[in-house]
Formats: structure tokens, C-alpha cells, sequence
């Protein structure tokens, strides 16, 4: 008989978490989905300074290797900020962003999946969209998972993932308690994915990996197990 080959899944880090933090946060969900899946932890490109915001990674206390630096994906206002609930001065970065995710994809690939947590759900979620449109850098996978995920907010961000319904099989996770990015944000973001499976959680801002929280998230996986 042979060995299921574990599903390879490319995870995407919140604003200001370093690529060793993000691995850490991901700790319990790998050793849930052990056998299951492969989690690959990047995080963004660009460094993020220790007042740029709250979410992901605490203070950064000076110097510090590359894989504990805090980063993000892009910017929405001057001095390296970035506010996912608030219409973006600028959009700084992006296109950084996007390549750092397609040299991913191409160089630690093949990836059946993608999983995004918080600026990274929202990026994974761009992502999606502009596959789904034909962007060459990013063929299609076969599902994602956002966690504490939301609608991008400017202009280059919003109108791919609103431009027509996204057909990718997905899993949105989110917190009832989350106050970073309130529940009704993922909710809105999984209403642009026919046939959205969403996993609510009683907690914050997070990735979840109870037991309840393994068996759906290994339930959805299931589905795409060769």
C-alpha cells in the first residue's frame, strides 16, 4: 500500500512576526497536522521597526538575526505603520510582497495549499484572486486557509478579491473575541469564497489548534489527500 504523502502548505505570517515567531505560533497546529501536512513558514519582506503596531511579534529589543526580525508585508501609512481597519494613506511595499511570495512558490515549491494568518490571510487571499485572474507568478493551488483574515483595504488591494467570486476551496478561521481584527472582517472576506468553511473560536488573535480546532482543520485537509 502506499504512503499518503503529507499535503505541503505554504504559511504566510502576520504583520510584525518574525519567520522564528511565526514557526513558534504555528507549533501546535504543525505537530497537530503531523503526517498530515508540511507547514512552510515565511514571513514578509520588509522590516518592520518595534513602533510600527501591535500585531504578531512583541518588542523587538535591539539587534537581532534575520529569522527573529519582526516583519510585514506592506505598509498603509507613513513611517512603516500599518492599520488593516483603516483606509490606507499609502500602500508601501506590495509589490515586494507579491514577489516574495511568488519566489516562494517557485523556488520551496510544489505547494498544494496556502494558509495566511492576519496581513498574511488578507495577502494569501490577493493571492488567490490574482491566480484566479491568470497572473502567471501564482498558479492556482488547491485550497487555502485564512485565520484572522480581511478584505485588504486601497487601491491595488480590494478590487482583485472583489472583482468576482473566488473558487478556491477555503477555510476561515477566526476568534469571537479577536479585537485586532474583529470577527465580522473574516467573515466578510469568506462571503467572496463559494462554499466557505468557517471555523469560529471562542478566543483572540490567534491560530487555534484545541482539539476541536485539529479535527476541522484535518477534515478540511482530508478532502485533498491523494
Amino acid at each position: 500500500m502506499m504512503v499518503r504523502q503529507p499535503l505541503r502548505v505554504l504559511c504566510l505570517a502576520g504583520f510584525r512576526q518574525s519567520e522564528r515567531g511565526f514557526r513558534e505560533k504555528t507549533g501546535a497546529l504543525r505537530k497537530a497536522l503531523r503526517g498530515c501536512a508540511e507547514l512552510v513558514c515565511l514571513s514578509g519582506p520588509h522590516p518592520v521597526p518595534e513602533a510600527a503596531g501591535p500585531e504578531g511579534a512583541g518588542p523587538d529589543s535591539g539587534p537581532c538575526p534575520p529569522e527573529e526580525q519582526p516583519r510585514g508585508w506592506w505598509f498603509s501609512e507613513e513611517g512603516a505603520v500599518f492599520s488593516a481597519l483603516e483606509e490606507p494613506t499609502v500602500c508601501w511595499g506590495l509589490e515586494e510582497a507579491l514577489e516574495t511570495v511568488a519566489q516562494a512558490l517557485n523556488k520551496l515549491g510544489p505547494f498544494d495549499g496556502l494558509l495566511g494568518f492576519s496581513q498574511g490571510a488578507a495577502l494569501a487571499a490577493l493571492v488567490c484572486a490574482l491566480g484566479q485572474d491568470g497572473d502567471p507568478r501564482f498558479p492556482l493551488l488547491r485550497f487555502t486557509i485564512l485565520v484572522s483574515g480581511f478584505c485588504p483595504r486601497g487601491l491595488g488591494l480590494k478590487e482583485p478579491i472583489l472583482k468576482a467570486p473566488l473558487s478556491l476551496p477555503s477555510l476561515h478561521v477566526f476568534g469571537d473575541a479577536d479585537r485586532v481584527i474583529p470577527s465580522q472582517e473574516s467573515v466578510q472576506l469568506a462571503s467572496q469564497f463559494p462554499g466557505a468553511i468557517t471555523l469560529n473560536h471562542s478566543g483572540g488573535h490567534f491560530i487555534p489548534a484545541a482539539a476541536s480546532q485539529r479535527q476541522a482543520y484535518r477534515k478540511f485537509l482530508d478532502q485533498f489527500a491523494e
